[in-house]
């Protein structure tokens, strides 16, 4: 259907409006009960009965930009083609938020496009990894598939390349970043861990450099999924694995090993670091990837001094309670990062 004209500018339409908008379940097309609204940093997800749909923030950072309604649409578009790969029945397409006649907004209207959503399919939150592992629910037959659906996407991948001076390059340039990040006065962190923490990083990427290399030479960087969580897994008959990094290539372009380390460091931050060697376990076989013990350590080391960053840059928007809550989450990072960092040697 063509779109007709609006004497309102479809550009102009507040986010505070599209939000109240979308908290109403007569706007839906599922016809739900109630909606449920979630705020993050990035976005809102609105759920709406069997569906949910996410509404970009029009925000701008160092690593995405969603601050024009085209870089929107764009990105819906890429993170159902992504997420597709490993969750084809959930991703069910971009939506248009329009204004109609009148003023009106609509889902899917005949207007011009006022903004963009991703639609998906709601999933089981009972079955979601995280909540089966506090809940005792997850079994040795679940990780194994979740394993093994990784292991046979991972192997499928083609070689990816990391330019200009390759994985180490980019380890190397991570961990100072982070180390740089989370030495900021204003996260009350201890920057001299964070920087000997780097150096023993930087230690091991120097001894190790030849491993490294192999790494890449094996194809082992790839696509990837870039955040990897309990979270994003839901244990179906065939896992469902989603939300990866749309908004940043370069966050998911990693040795699918780093992927892995990722999702068994947050089980074992969880409390079942069991879950997580069998994941990996799974993932080695149906992959046939060896990954050697030193580097799957070094790993959930740099994952988790990454995690740190994240958790520190958490608390610029957080006060009180909620502040103390990720500048603990912080430590609690740093000291996976530390524990596996002398593991690997």
């Amino acid at each position: 259907m063509a779109r007709q004209g609006n004497p309102r500018d479809a550009g102009s339409v507040p986010l505070d409006e599209k939000v109240a908008f979308l908290r109403r379940p007569e706007s839906f097309p599922e016809h739900p009960g109630c909606v449920e609204a979630i705020e993050t940093h990035m976005s809102w997800v609105f759920l709406a009965g069997d569906c949910a749909y996410k509404l970009k923030k029009p925000v701008r950072h160092d690593f995405l930009d969603f601050s024009t309604l085209e870089l929107r649409r764009a990105d819906c578009e890429e993170e159902v083609r992504l997420n597709r790969r490993l969750a084809p029945g959930v991703y069910l397409g971009v939506v248009a938020l329009t204004v109609e006649a009148g003023g009106r907004l609509a889902l899917g209207g005949a207007g011009p496009a006022s903004d963009w959503l991703v639609r998906m399919r709601r999933l089981p939150r009972g079955r979601m990894l995280d909540r089966a592992l506090a809940d005792g629910t997850a079994t040795s037959a679940d990780l194994a598939r979740v394993g093994e659906r990784l292991g046979r996407f991972y192997r499928a991948l083609p070689p990816a390349t990391l330019a200009p001076d390759g994985l180490r390059g980019r380890l190397e340039r991570d961990v100072a970043a982070c180390a740089a990040e989370i030495d900021r006065a204003e996260y009350a962190l201890d920057g001299h861990r964070a920087h000997a923490l780097a150096g023993r990083m930087l230690d091991f990427l120097a001894r190790e450099a030849a491993l490294v290399a192999f790494r890449e030479r094996a194809g082992r960087v790839v696509e990837g999924h870039g955040d990897l969580r309990p979270e994003h897994v839901c244990l179906l008959a065939e896992p469902a694995i989603i939300d990866c990094v749309e908004f940043n290539q370069a966050f998911r372009t990693l040795d699918a090993a780093e992927d892995l380390a990722f999702l068994a460091l947050e089980c074992e931050r969880l409390g079942h670091p069991d879950a997580g060697g069998a994941i990996l376990a799974a993932y080695a076989h149906a992959a046939a990837d060896a990954i050697p013990p030193r580097l799957a350590d070094f790993y959930f080391a740099t994952r988790g001094f990454t995690r740190a960053r994240i958790a520190a840059w958490r608390t610029h928007d957080a006060a009180g309670a909620e502040r103390d809550r990720w500048t603990q989450r912080a430590e609690e990072y740093l000291a996976l990062a530390e524990r596996h960092l002398a593991r690997a040697g």
